[in-house]
């Protein structure tokens, strides 16, 4: 009976540990929201357009999926945008015109992409897709395994119509200082988790990954008044610009296989 009643306080010690470790995370969160608001707004500017119209040959199409970091929130003029940072560099060196078109949505989170290719107007095919998504999924406490299934079904799609896929993997969301202790670690453990199942899934299905967190989340961390816009949430034009340069490479060479299979697929 001593040892059931030991059993019995231990388990219950342990369960309103965890029950007051989660009331801690809640109230964490709930500052987290009030720090950073909606001082942006809920929608990103359009920069759909073709870019580098002016050069020669039939434009590349360039299809942007994702969350705001996709959408360009946080960018005060759209050739700022992630997208359109991607457009005008892509035509640039490839010296072709660049249509974007961007089907993110601010507030996704990856069981949205299907409705964002279902949104697609019929008959369209992208050269070149990037995804860039999780963000939210983490936020939102979203199982990975069902991150992960819905960007599987993303790339596949989207490699079965003949695009070039490029996945950006989920951010460090430890560089969001808005975000208080140990809420922040926790966040960063977990979006740092799910870049590793994004990358290892993603490739599997096809995509190209580039890991953001390496690429550019040092840079957030070192300079959060420069990367991040005035929410301290969403990037800036410098950290889009950024995030852009590092998911260029990429991008680009997804653009040149794409415009083979163009060249290769027309009648001699």
């Amino acid at each position: 009976m001593r040892r059931l009643r030991l059993l019995t306080a231990v388990m219950l010690t342990a369960v309103l540990a965890a029950v007051g470790a989660r009331a801690v995370l809640d109230r964490q969160a709930a500052v987290a929201r009030r720090r950073i608001g909606k001082p942006l707004g809920e929608q990103s500017l359009n920069a759909d357009r073709v870019w580098r119209r002016r050069l020669d040959g039939e434009p590349l199409d360039l299809l942007l999926l994702g969350d705001s970091l996709a959408a360009g929130l946080g960018a005060v003029r759209r050739k700022e945008t992630l997208g359109a940072r991607l457009a005008k560099a892509t035509a640039r060196r490839l010296q072709r015109p660049v249509r974007l078109r961007t089907a993110a949505v601010v507030g996704s989170e990856s069981p949205d992409l299907p409705g964002q290719l279902d949104g697609l107007p019929e008959g369209y095919r992208a050269d070149v897709a990037v995804i860039v998504v999780g963000g939210n999924d983490v936020t939102h406490r979203l199982p990975t395994a069902e991150s992960a299934r819905h960007l599987r079904d993303a790339v596949l799609r989207l490699r079965a119509t003949g695009a070039r896929v490029v996945v950006g993997t989920c951010p460090d969301l430890g560089a969001l200082r808005a975000v208080p202790q140990p809420l922040r670690r926790i966040a960063s453990a977990l979006s740092r988790r799910l870049a590793e199942v994004q990358a290892e899934t993603a490739g599997r299905a096809g995509a190209e990954t580039v890991d953001l967190r390496r690429a550019v989340g040092p840079m957030f961390f070192d300079e959060p008044e420069e990367m991040f816009s005035l929410d301290r949430f969403h990037p800036s034009a410098l950290g889009y610009r950024r995030t852009a340069e590092a998911l260029l490479p990429a991008v680009e060479s997804a653009a040149l296989a794409a415009l083979s299979s163009r060249r290769s697929s027309v009648p001699h």
